[in-house]
């Protein structure tokens, strides 16, 4: 049998993934997320999509990271009227992921004057479609069944397999890091003929995975020997959880004394009241240290700041102290009031927890820029820029090609495609596969449509 695979976004960059498997019967979509960091990103999020979305049937969801979902109630918007699938946590934690979204863009709406990409209705509406499976339930369509796996990245992430006709097909999503604070290490996935797979960090290593903690600790003790301030710019979902996780067992263990520790991001406090109620989704460790009585995302010091009157009393604490804020690329949020603020001295410490796109604030700050433009203000840089890539929720090269080879043994696919990746690392970790597994392995163009045997 003959299929299409289109690759209409995550092709070429990190963000907007959105892929789809045509059987000829059937129309299934596989994320359908916002194109972030990029500064022509708004016009290229409010283009029509690349395909008619009321002929898409199925729409299955990996994750609910924005750059996975963030254009689904766009997509309902245009017309789709098909079944989502996801995993309970991911649609819990999308609804909140939406909403937020929705403020910010009736906000810059306003102050732009142009028109926000969906709506309250499509939100809805997009809810009320979405229906929810657990890892390893299958679900039929037609002559297509399709499985949930943990993907280990955050909280309900998901591998998305598909069957049909003794063939198999896996998009990733994104793959988790191992270890990761909270989450399992991924399920691998075992004898498929095709594979999508992510390549965020498909040229690199994450040396740092397993000092991650020895490090956090130091920079926590030099902004406690300094009086100064840590600012942590983190994204809302997953990485601010791992990061109070792993606060919460220094302080709580005596390895650093408590410090005053914001958290100051109205969206992380609500994802994080999902992460309270889905214990069942973390690592088994974890939910062992919850049963014994610890509630670990409290602790001596923090503080959690929701209206924009809290978050500006931060700036008059004069003692040491610990900012997270959201975004995690710092492309906007209350991270940047902050940078304006605390960048200018030399006793602030920003730590890097996760990947920097191309051309943003954070990059930049990244690359060792001394002067920043934040928000049209001209800021010198004197504080301190440091990286633990560790705390990445993404897999690093090694273990990109690790989780091909154990589908690869003693059954070779037949095309693996290598997405969701700047173009370097794309390419780096496609040569990889070819030259160390002998796996026909290709990074797509945009917009490619590949017809596969399927």
């Amino acid at each position: 049998m003959s299929s299409t695979l289109g690759f209409y976004g995550g092709v070429g960059s990190v963000t907007g993934a959105n892929f789809m498997l045509d059987t000829g019967e059937q129309a299934f979509l596989v994320d359908c997320g916002l194109v972030q960091g990029d500064r022509f990103a708004q016009e290229t999020n409010a283009k029509p999509f690349a395909y008619d979305p009321a002929k898409v049937d199925v729409l299955f969801v990996t994750h609910a990271h924005a750059d996975h979902i963030g254009r689904i109630p766009k997509l309902v918007r245009d017309g789709f009227r098909g079944k989502i699938y996801s995993t309970t946590p991911t649609k819990d934690l999308a609804s909140i992921m939406f909403d937020d979204a929705l403020h910010i863009m009736q906000y810059e709406a306003e102050r732009d004057d142009r028109q926000p990409l969906y709506s309250g209705k499509d939100i809805e509406l997009a809810l009320s479609l979405w229906e929810t499976v657990g890892y390893q339930e299958a679900v039929t369509f037609g002559d297509t069944t399709v499985t949930f796996t943990n993907a280990g990245h955050i909280l309900g992430s998901a591998m998305v397999q598909m069957e049909r006709y003794g063939k198999k097909i896996v998009f990733t999503g994104d793959v988790g890091n191992v270890p990761q604070p909270l989450m399992a290490r991924p399920t691998v996935p075992e004898k498929y003929d095709y594979m999508v797979m992510e390549s965020v960090y498909g040229d690199r290593v994450h040396e740092e995975v397993e000092e991650r903690t020895a490090l956090l600790k130091y920079h926590i003790e030099e902004t406690i020997k300094t009086d100064g301030t840590l600012i942590i710019p983190a994204f809302s979902l997953e990485r601010t959880q791992g990061i109070l996780y792993e606060i919460n067992n220094l302080i709580e263990s005596g390895a650093v004394p408590s410090i005053k520790t914001y958290l100051d991001s109205p969206l992380a406090i609500r994802v994080t009241d999902v992460y309270r109620d889905s214990t069942d989704y973390l690592k088994e460790d974890v939910r062992d240290q919850i049963e014994g009585g610890d509630d670990i995302f409290s602790f001596e010091g923090l503080s959690f700041t929701e209206t924009v009157k809290e978050s500006k009393t931060i700036a008059g604490y004069t003692g040491a102290k610990i900012i997270i804020a959201g975004s995690g690329m710092s492309h906007g949020g209350r991270i940047r009031e902050h940078e304006k603020r605390f960048l200018r001295e030399s006793n602030t410490t920003l730590l890097l927890v996760g990947y920097q796109n191309v051309g943003g604030l954070g990059r930049l700050l990244q690359d060792g820029a001394k002067q920043v433009w934040i928000d049209g203000v001209d800021v010198r840089v004197k504080a301190k820029v440091a990286t633990i890539r560790g705390f990445s929720g993404h897999a690093d090269r090694n273990q990109l090609i690790d989780l091909v080879y154990g589908g690869v043994q003693d059954y070779q696919p037949k095309q693996v495609f290598v997405t969701m990746g700047e173009e370097r690392a794309s390419l780096f970790l496609t040569q990889r596969l070819r030259d160390y597994l002998g796996v026909n392995a290709i990074a797509p163009e945009p917009n490619a449509e590949i017809e596969i045997d399927f």
